[in-house]
């Protein structure tokens, strides 16, 4: 199978791009919301640009043994009234994650916080797969990706355990012209 892989910098890249499109769309979230555990490092270099703070959630589809659950598990969440939940009630919150796959994360992530009263929500994400969908985003969502990709598996640089034989990987495989940013 045909992969996508990706070194710190192309990630750095991408998140500038991202951070850029969101800007020119007129959307300035008050808070960062990082969706665990892929969305954390693209969200720590939205930090940079946007200057706001990051609340981290993370949610599992997996047990300990890597079995695929029926419900969407809650790992780390925003509890209600805590002052996680008041820097996001009535501001505009961006949720980020790297990878837009299937989009059943984005619409659980999505469909939780709106219950918690933000004035606005957006969704980054630094790829898009373009493919069919299984989960669908609330009419009221912002959509932002940095890059459309074809449906390939991914590796990303934060999954590894050896970075130096993963960016040879990077260097003998590149699908995209980093030179343009």
């Amino acid at each position: 199978m045909e992969k996508y892989y990706f070194k710190y910098e192309d990630i750095h890249r991408e998140a500038g791009n991202l951070y850029n499109v969101i800007s020119n769309s007129g959307f300035s979230p008050d808070v960062i919301i990082a969706i665990g555990t892929g969305g954390f490092i693209p969200a720590r270099i939205l930090k940079s640009f946007f200057k706001k703070q990051i609340i981290c959630v993370t949610i599992g589809y997996y047990d300990e043994n890597d079995k695929l659950q029926d419900k969407t598990n809650k790992i780390q969440w925003i509890q209600k009234g805590s002052d996680e939940h008041k820097m996001i009630k009535n501001k505009k919150i961006l949720i980020v994650d790297e990878l837009d796959d299937t989009r059943s994360s984005l619409q659980y992530v999505t469909n939780e916080l709106l219950e918690y009263e933000p004035s606005e929500i957006a969704v980054g994400v630094l790829h898009n797969k373009i493919k069919e969908k299984k989960g669908v985003l609330d009419k009221r969502i912002k959509y932002f990706c940095s890059k459309q990709i074809a449906d390939k598996w991914i590796i990303y640089p934060w999954e590894v355990t050896d970075i130096i034989a993963h960016n040879k990987l990077c260097e003998s495989s590149k699908f995209f012209d980093y030179t343009r940013y």
